[in-house]
């Protein structure tokens, strides 16, 4: 609803605003006697309508007295001095200069009230999303989720559950040699060649884009962890022999720890996160 009526405001002064321009070129070309003095008010008018839409109402509005004042004594001159007859020119201008600010103000109030509710839904959009979107990989908030649920099965069945870290040797230097496009490229590669080296029932997540970690949930014991972690690291040896070395011109290493879940020690899915990482530091 909000939205809808911001949009409505904004079409509605942008529509005011076209009028007000259209109105004063008429006025404006009408008389070619004064189409110089036209031509500056006109402009005054842009002037303070512009000022307005890059700084506050308020000033628009001071900006509105002080052409009105200095209007009112340039008509005074012009009735007094050089005789002239107050008509339909001198009230114009008095009444369109406002209008322009009016107008501009209302645009720039609705616009602004746009970029909040669409940065407002973009935040949320962030926060509820449990895909990411570049590797269609679960993200982290997803792991949560789902590693709750399998906490719970793991102690309810006494299956055993283990969480593979996986991260990328030498990150930092590689995203120095290679560009963004190709950075990207790797991420999408390693996933894929993640998601091969599981069974249907177990899970993969990417849980940091920006410096790529991944995690594994595994329903099996540690030691049965170990055989997927020597087929990961086996492929990515093969591929770095072939496809990577000629795609990426470096070469790419995981890293990766393995932690078999303890409720006793494990209460939640992130101290799950934070200590399965601490077995990255043994894989040297």
């Amino acid at each position: 609803m909000r939205r809808l009526q911001s949009g409505t405001i904004s079409d509605g002064a942008f529509l005011l605003l076209f009028i007000a321009c259209f109105i004063s070129i008429v006025f404006t070309a009408a008389d070619p006697n004064l189409y110089v003095q036209n031509i500056i008010f006109l402009n005054l008018a842009f002037l303070i309508a512009v000022i307005t839409y890059f700084t506050t109402v308020t000033t628009g509005l001071i900006l509105n007295v002080v052409f009105v004042f200095g209007y009112g004594t340039f008509t005074l001159f012009q009735t007094v001095v050089a005789g002239g007859v107050v008509g339909t020119q001198n009230y114009f201008w008095l009444i369109m200069t406002p209008v322009f600010t009016i107008a501009t103000w209302l645009f720039t109030l609705a616009s602004k009230e746009l970029q909040r509710e669409n940065e407002q839904l973009r935040k949320v959009n962030d926060s509820l999303a449990t895909m990411d979107e570049k590797t269609s990989l679960k993200n982290s908030l997803s792991f949560q989720n789902d590693a709750t649920v399998f906490m719970a099965l793991s102690v309810r069945y006494k299956m055993p559950l283990t969480l593979l870290v996986l991260s990328v040797k030498y990150w930092d230097e590689i995203r120095r040699m290679i560009g963004e496009e190709k950075l990207m490229e790797a991420v999408h590669d390693l996933s894929k060649l993640s998601q091969t080296s599981i069974r249907t029932n177990d899970s993969l997540y990417l849980l940091n884009r920006d410096n790529p970690t991944w995690g594994m949930l595994l329903f099996t014991d540690r030691d049965g962890a170990s055989f997927v972690i020597d087929r990961l690291k086996n492929k990515v040896d093969v591929l770095n022999d072939t496809e990577y070395a000629q795609k990426y011109k470096v070469e790419l290493v995981l890293k990766i720890g393995a932690l078999e879940y303890d409720q006793e020690t494990i209460p939640t899915p992130l101290e799950f996160i934070a200590q399965a990482k601490k077995q990255l530091e043994y894989d040297v």
